[in-house]
């Protein structure tokens, strides 16, 4: 067992000194690209500062036979790119894969003072994190960087499911982890065949009407609900982060095309706690930038909640809602993402400082 003691030490000679927290930074929109795709690498310097992360994906979706090229097209994208605002991160080949070793070992050594993540595909549990901790410090410490490159998991197995809370507590580099429901969904024998979102056949019905005899009718008409394949384990996902102070994202949203859906799974992940999800088309971008950016309407609120609690005790009434510490606590939430926010986005910037100031400012409709 290890001391909790040595838990913040550097494992290995040499390397950086782990973070004791996980920097606030907003990714809202986690942008994919294949860097063995020359149409796609020419646009990235084009969106740096237009999405909060751009991700040079290695794994799946890049075939076995371009696995080199798209591992050597990340590291000239690194080194020709100033990413300014925007984060740089990666999907690396799974660690049971023959390119794992490569891919860590080169990007570390070649662009590994560019690199803000790595990800890390079909995390079964705890040891697979310590694995990747004690290489990356190897690898950092011969490469002489003085930040330590933080880890993100994909939470896409059955076991990696019942092993997310000690997979969050596995390492101080522990950034966050995202929702696979594509392989989920395999692992665990469920029977969709979509990459994320709801399915019209998991639902719950009307009860039936009951007749003057009081039988139920059951051949009556009966409204059906559809209910969504993935609250357990959103919500499961969001505890097991926030208990360990990373953050929770929903992962990849499969249907390009159904812009509509896609902004309802987006809102639902944003509702119970996620902070931003996977874009894998541009037109999704957008969706996400305006869904895990809390609304005008609501900052005004949180602010003129925070203005009327004080000192954070007791209890008062807010547009004839009664608020007390613990609404003041989820309006500090809020406060704090818009805050992070306006701190990279213009638009948001001068949107959030007007809900502010006519909330803080403004006539007091509060009432003690």
């Amino acid at each position: 067992m290890r001391s909790a003691k040595d838990f913040f030490a550097p494992l290995a000679v040499g390397a950086p000194a782990p973070l004791r927290e996980v920097p606030a930074r907003p990714s809202r929109a986690i942008h994919f690209f294949d860097p063995s795709n020359a149409k796609m690498a020419a646009k990235i310097p084009a969106m740096v500062g237009q999405v909060d992360v751009l991700l040079g994906n290695l794994e799946d979706a890049v075939k076995a036979d371009n696995k080199e090229a798209a591992r050597q097209g990340l590291v000239d994208i690194g080194k020709a790119t100033d990413f300014g605002p925007t984060q740089l991160w990666t999907r690396l080949n799974a660690l049971d894969s023959p390119w794992f070793l490569d891919d860590i070992t080169t990007l570390v050594a070649e662009i590994g003072d560019r690199l803000d993540v790595v990800m890390i595909p079909k995390v079964q549990g705890a040891e697979d994190i310590h694995y990747v901790d004690r290489l990356l410090a190897q690898l950092e410490a011969k490469a002489g960087l003085q930040r330590p490159i933080l880890v993100h998991a994909i939470l896409e197995t059955a076991r990696g499911m019942a092993n997310v809370e000690e997979i969050c507590g596995a390492s101080p580099r522990m950034q966050g982890i995202s929702l696979g429901p594509a392989d989920l969904a395999a692992d665990r024998r469920m029977k969709t065949t979509r990459v994320g979102g709801g399915h019209p056949g998991y639902l719950v019905r009307q009860d039936p009407p009951r007749g003057a005899d009081g039988t139920s009718q059951v051949d009556a008409d009966r409204s059906t609900y559809q209910q969504d394949l993935w609250h357990y384990t959103i919500a499961r996902m969001v505890d097991a982060c926030a208990m360990h102070g990373i953050y929770a994202y929903y992962g990849p949203f499969g249907d390009i095309t159904d812009v509509v859906a896609c902004e309802d799974q987006f809102r639902n992940a944003f509702l119970l706690g996620c902070v931003g999800t996977w874009t894998l088309h541009p037109k999704q971008i957008e969706i996400a930038r305006r869904v895990f950016s809390p609304s005008v309407e609501d900052i005004a609120h949180a602010y003129k909640v925070k203005e009327a609690m004080g000192d954070g005790t007791g209890a008062v009434m807010v547009d004839g809602k009664m608020e007390d510490d613990a609404s003041l606590k989820q309006c500090l939430v809020m406060v704090e993402l818009a805050e992070q926010l306006a701190a990279i986005d213009p638009d948001l910037k001068s949107a959030y400082d007007e809900a502010r100031d006519a909330s803080v400012g403004g006539p007091d409709q509060q009432e003690k």
